[in-house]
């Protein structure tokens, strides 16, 4: 018996060694990288010229899905929803991008993953390791950004799908929210006397779209509202407080403290100046506090664009814990949020770039597209698959203007989805057992070829 064992245990060291062979010849698991892309010479120092990539899935593929942020949004938005679409079509990367606002975010302190520094240095202004925190003042500091508008967004991103598109590979254009309006003013743009379809293989809308039944935006308020712009901070201000860059800081705080310390008492609770319509009205944590914030049916209407169904305050406890329920677990929102490089929340959202694509809507030349530059004019010989994916918060809204789209232009190819279960980010951080957008996007991005 004796040798015969020893056998059996020479064979298993062998196999075992075949195996380990084996892991060693296979490629390993690319990991998620972010790097810059030289962007256009816009108004502004040189050193802003140029915006930034997070790229997910393996340097290999053959096709590259380029994915646009929506308003506030950055590329950490699409963080999880990428790595669950790279899992489930062979041969795709993804590259979600960042505007090159990114460019003027400290994240310095938030690269350290310390909810506490994070806390210090954004929110109390105290010295981290020999730094303070100096916000942009962008009527001060950065007044060249009233012209960061579409124009300057579209020419940094051909660079970026230019990039993608190397060696032959495929690209997809895809954006959510205000990054699907972008999409398909990239698809019918006027570079120059290149049409933007020329440099895509497909599109990817997740409840954004231009509306071309959109109220239309005259010459004369369109000089107006350039105007309010030219004579004022270059960038949106979200939670009303004068401090454009606040909305940032504050979700990727509360964000990191949901995911360092989600069952301690919540730690911007008693921040004076975090608006009391997002603080839960008992003592809750870290994680509840966050989910509180973000969650559909507690979180400020005015704040739909950063909506998900991730849950609720359970119904005891002190501090009150979250309980998840519905789409998005409430630690897929708080890794959204709180990871380094690329945050999920545009500090500093330009306001020209809304205003050029209310004016791109039309589709078509306008007495307001010309004021602003806007030179949208190849909209019905765009000829690439396309794919729309609504939420309650668009309401049928997106959906029906990307099938006017597709029946007015020469789309091969269309497919429509909406889920009414949905808020409007639930489609980038739902789990994927019950993401809907997941579900029906994969098939779509098989298909192109």
């Amino acid at each position: 018996m004796a040798p015969r064992l020893a056998f059996r245990g020479v064979r298993r060291l062998c196999l075992l060694s075949s195996v380990l062979c084996l892991l060693a010849l296979a490629p390993a698991a690319s990991a998620d990288t972010y790097t810059s892309v030289r962007g256009d010479n816009a108004p502004g120092p040189s050193r802003y010229d140029r915006s930034y990539v997070l790229k997910v899935g393996p340097s290999s593929a053959q096709r590259v899905l380029v994915l646009v942020p929506g308003t506030y949004g950055g590329a950490g938005d699409f963080r999880l929803v990428a790595r669950d679409i790279v899992r489930r079509v062979p041969g795709l990367q993804v590259w979600a991008w960042d505007r090159r606002t990114q460019g003027l975010e400290d994240t310095s302190v938030f690269e350290r993953g310390n909810p506490d520094d994070a806390f210090a240095y954004y929110l109390n202004f105290r010295e981290v390791r020999g730094r303070t925190f100096r916000p942009v003042n962008g009527a001060e500091d950065t007044p060249y950004a009233r012209e960061w508008g579409l124009e300057t967004s579209l020419e940094d991103l051909r660079r970026v799908v230019l990039q993608a598109g190397k060696r032959g590979r495929k690209v997809i254009l895809g954006g959510h929210s205000l990054g699907g309006s972008t999409v398909m003013a990239y698809a019918s743009w006027d570079f120059r006397g290149r049409p933007g379809y020329r440099d895509i293989d497909g599109m990817v809308l997740i409840d954004g779209a231009l509306d071309s039944t959109r109220p239309r935006l005259s010459a004369e308020g369109a000089r107006e509202q350039k105007r309010a712009i030219d004579e004022g901070d270059p960038f949106a201000d979200l939670l009303g407080l004068n401090l454009p860059w606040a909305a940032g800081v504050f979700a990727e705080t509360g964000a990191l403290f949901a995911r360092k310390a989600p069952n301690a008492p919540a730690a911007l609770h008693d921040y004076p100046l975090l608006p009391a319509a997002f603080k839960p009205p008992v003592r809750a944590t870290n994680e509840a506090g966050f989910g509180y914030a973000f969650d559909v049916d507690t979180s400020p209407p005015a704040l739909g664009l950063l909506h998900v169904r991730a849950g609720q305050l359970a119904p005891t406890g002190d501090p009150r814990p979250w309980q998840d329920g519905d789409n998005t677990p409430v630690q897929r929102l708080a890794r959204t949020f709180g990871t380094e490089p690329a945050n999920g929340v545009e500090w500093y959202f330009p306001r020209r770039l809304p205003l050029d694509l209310q004016a791109a809507s039309a589709l078509k030349p306008t007495p307001a597209a010309r004021v602003l530059g806007v030179r949208v004019r190849h909209a019905r010989q765009v000829n690439v698959p396309l794919f729309a994916f609504g939420t309650d918060f668009s309401d049928g809204r997106v959906v029906a203007a990307a099938r006017r789209f597709a029946r007015t232009s020469r789309v091969p190819h269309a497919t429509f989805a909406q889920s009414l279960r949905f808020t409007h980010l639930d489609p980038l951080t739902s789990s994927p057992a019950n993401n809907h957008f997941l579900r029906t996007v994969v098939p779509f991005l098989r298909d192109i070829r």
